[in-house]
């Protein structure tokens, strides 16, 4: 019992409230993430699940209006993105960039900490014989979402986030994806071994029947409403939709909804 008390909190945010422009996408969010744990991030579109990775990972358009982002005990505001990669961080997107005039192979290089594994991961994502192509450049969508868990692989990043990585995706891929990002997490070591912490945003929650998750939670209005067993959330929503959590946040003052 005495190890599980060691386990480091790896990712605090800390009141968050963050906008684009003119429009406010996070109010007050609180989340924290020990190392080795699994977090779920359920919501209807448009509810602010893709914006809270997106400023936890840096991306320019996200402006923090208040609140913390702390990572390894240190906050995080003022880093970018590539300082953010650097530290740790990696996010997988929903929807892949096309890079003209970049290959993969470059692209992966220009990431990886150690060259050599390029052809092993390649090999892993079954990317292999598109190392020459540009960067998702013609690509499908299920060799879209493994070119972007390959560029993970590549960076080998503590904190992992994943924005729907089971969207869209057919079930030869799904198994594919499913492999992979339990490979990133760690799942084949022992619990107090795992070092790797992850964020999956997801619709459908099939992807919990594959990587078991500690915490699950519920974003509305870009407030999260409730969090608990993800597996419990995940009941709830295929019986109820988010109507329940709403109701439920509306009665507890300290969801604000």
């Amino acid at each position: 019992m005495e190890e599980k008390r060691n386990k480091e909190l790896l990712l605090e945010i800390k009141d968050l409230s963050v906008k684009t422009g003119d429009k406010q996408l996070l109010y007050g969010v609180n989340l924290n993430v020990k190392e080795g744990e699994v977090h779920v991030i359920f919501g209807p579109n448009g509810s602010g699940k893709s914006s809270l990775v997106s400023a936890i990972m840096g991306l320019p358009d996200y402006e923090v209006v208040s609140g913390d982002i702390r990572f390894k005990g240190k906050s995080i505001l003022g880093l970018g993105l590539t300082e953010r990669a650097r530290m740790g961080i990696g996010l997988a997107f929903q929807h892949s960039p096309i890079v003209e005039g970049v290959s993969v192979d470059i692209l992966l290089r220009a990431i990886a900490k150690d060259n050599k594994i390029v052809d092993e991961i390649t090999k892993e994502t079954d990317l292999k014989e598109h190392l020459n192509r540009e960067v998702n450049v013609g690509f499908s969508g299920g060799e879209r979402k493994r070119g972007e868990l390959l560029q993970l692989l590549a960076q080998l990043p503590q904190l992992v986030m994943f924005d729907e990585p089971d969207s869209g995706v057919d079930v030869e891929n799904m198994g594919l994806i499913i492999k992979i990002i339990r490979k990133l997490l760690q799942k084949d070591l022992p619990i107090m071994k795992r070092k790797n912490s992850g964020i999956i945003v997801t619709h459908s929650g099939t992807i919990l029947e594959k990587i078991h998750a500690n915490v699950g939670y519920v974003m509305i209005g870009g407030r999260i409403v409730c969090s608990g067993s993800p597996l419990d959330i995940f009941d709830q929503i295929r019986t109820n939709g988010f109507a329940r959590c709403a109701k439920e946040a509306r009665e507890n003052e300290r969801f604000q909804v």
